[in-house]
């Protein structure tokens, strides 16, 4: 492994200087990896070991796909694993790859008032929400986010005015969550990194269904020619290298870490 990461070095470093001078590579990715700080960590190193600048359009998963179907992207870093493999399928990706993990958790006040503390499972925490007539605030933007959402409420929703879409990222979406002593779901690197908590607190977590897997691909030249498919190439070979691996795992916030990469190629 060893051996065959200096020969990848050896290429990286090749690529890097021819590109040193060339245009910026542009990723699509998501508000979660965008807020969490990753990329402030992660982005820089890239560039010193490459000489190849990376420029992040953070959006919803949803609008990030949407961004390069149309061409406006070279790289998609999202969390949303059917419609990645269906961005592949139709062939405006390459190939997709796992990248990292982490996970969902549901947020709410100090006070708990529905009670998710003390449920059982996640249908139980579901069912709580739905029963205790508490505001829940979902990002209701098509991000990763509010996919994973929709699939773990399985369209029984809370009724409304209880169920409430801000239409905006996760951020904001914490914010009026705290504002109305509600209930959210967030992935938990944005939340770990969320600076104006409150009372607010994580209320339910630490379940199988709540995993949180990241994806990338490179935009396919075949349909948007313009892309730049030898730096999109190097960009992903280094974040699945044991050197971009070993960065995600040792990136942390408060000393927790935030994702685990789980990369196989």
């Amino acid at each position: 492994m060893r051996l065959v990461f200096h020969i990848f070095a050896l290429v990286v470093g090749l690529i890097g200087a021819a590109s040193a001078n060339s245009d910026y590579l542009l990723l699509q990715s998501t508000t979660s990896t965008q807020n969490s700080g990753l990329y402030d960590y992660l982005l820089p190193k890239f560039t010193e070991d490459t000489g190849i600048e990376v420029r992040v359009v953070a959006v919803g998963t949803g609008q990030a796909i949407r961004n390069a179907v149309q061409g406006d992207a070279d790289v998609l870093l999202v969390h949303a694993k059917a419609q990645e493999e269906e961005f592949v399928a139709q062939g405006y990706g390459i190939e997709r790859f796992d990248l990292m993990y982490n996970d969902f958790v549901f947020i709410g006040s100090e006070s708990d008032p529905a009670g998710l503390q003390g449920a059982s499972d996640l249908e139980d925490a579901l069912q709580r929400l739905r029963d205790s007539q508490i505001r829940f605030v979902s990002r209701g933007d098509d991000s990763g986010t509010h996919t994973k959402e929709l699939l773990l409420w399985d369209g029984r929703l809370p009724a409304r005015p209880y169920y409430i879409e801000t239409g905006s990222g996760m951020g904001a979406t914490l914010r009026t969550t705290l504002e109305m002593q509600g209930y959210t779901l967030s992935d938990r690197a944005t939340w770990l990194a969320y600076g104006n908590k409150r009372d607010g607190k994580i209320v339910f977590e630490d379940n199988a269904q709540l995993y949180n897997q990241y994806g990338i691909i490179a935009v396919n030249p075949k349909i948007h020619p313009h892309v730049k498919t030898d730096a999109a190439k190097t960009l992903i070979e280094w974040l699945l290298s044991e050197r971009g691996q070993t960065l995600i795992a040792s990136f942390q916030k408060n000393g927790t870490q935030l994702f685990f990469p789980n990369a196989r190629r």
